[in-house]
């Protein structure tokens, strides 16, 4: 399975409708295309941050759905107010555990990291035999996943959980696996984000 993000920031004011274009048109119509298997929307509302990420069958069929999305995500741009353009980016999935199904009001946890390349997989087992098996133990937790652009080196975990409280909770113990998983792989943490889940409907199968 591949993974497409596309991280927007616009206008506060115009955060509530741009995501209901999202939910009710725009999901639709890119879960139908060929090779689509579904769609998850997070967002920030105190900066209007929004990442949508949708995923594929296959890395042929994500490469073939680009010029058919540019569109759309343009018109999503543009009923959330943004003016910078989005951020793109191309995904393997390289984890998913499910624990349970993500309820309203949930909330996931973001890790950014890039490493060199020659170490995607050592950080890919990382995650799956060190990492996972303490956050699955976290209060709230909905489930994880681990993606990875190999070429470039960059890596981004979801932590999915119930709703802000298990955000809260975990902090200092994510911190605590971050680090050790940071250093262990000699990688840069880029940036950690904890989002609303606006929707999540991936449909990315079991891959832990």
């Amino acid at each position: 399975m591949y993974v497409r993000t596309s991280e927007v920031r616009g206008d506060p004011a115009m955060l509530d409708e741009g995501l209901r274009l999202v939910r009710e048109e725009i999901y639709p119509t890119v879960t139908a295309m060929d090779g689509c298997a579904g769609m998850s929307v997070l967002y920030d509302r105190d900066i209007c941050r929004v990442v949508a990420t949708t995923s594929w069958r296959s890395e042929d069929a994500m490469r073939a759905s680009a010029d058919a999305v540019r569109p759309l995500r343009e018109r999503a741009e543009r009923a959330l107010g943004g003016t910078g353009g989005s951020e793109v980016h191309q995904w393997e999935v390289a984890v998913v555990h499910h624990d349970h199904p993500v309820p309203d009001g949930a909330w996931a946890r973001l890790t950014w990291l890039t490493c060199d390349p020659g170490m995607i997989d050592h950080a890919i087992d990382l995650f799956r035999m060190a990492a996972l098996p303490q956050i699955q133990e976290f209060d709230g937790f909905c489930g994880a996943s681990l993606m990875v652009d190999r070429g470039a080196g960059r890596i981004v975990g979801t932590a999915a959980f119930d709703g802000l409280g298990g955000i809260e909770a975990s902090r200092d113990m994510a911190a605590d696996v971050r680090e050790r998983i940071a250093s262990e792989v000699d990688a840069t943490v880029e940036g950690v984000e904890e989002m609303e889940v606006a929707f999540a409907h991936l449909h990315v199968p079991e891959m832990a």
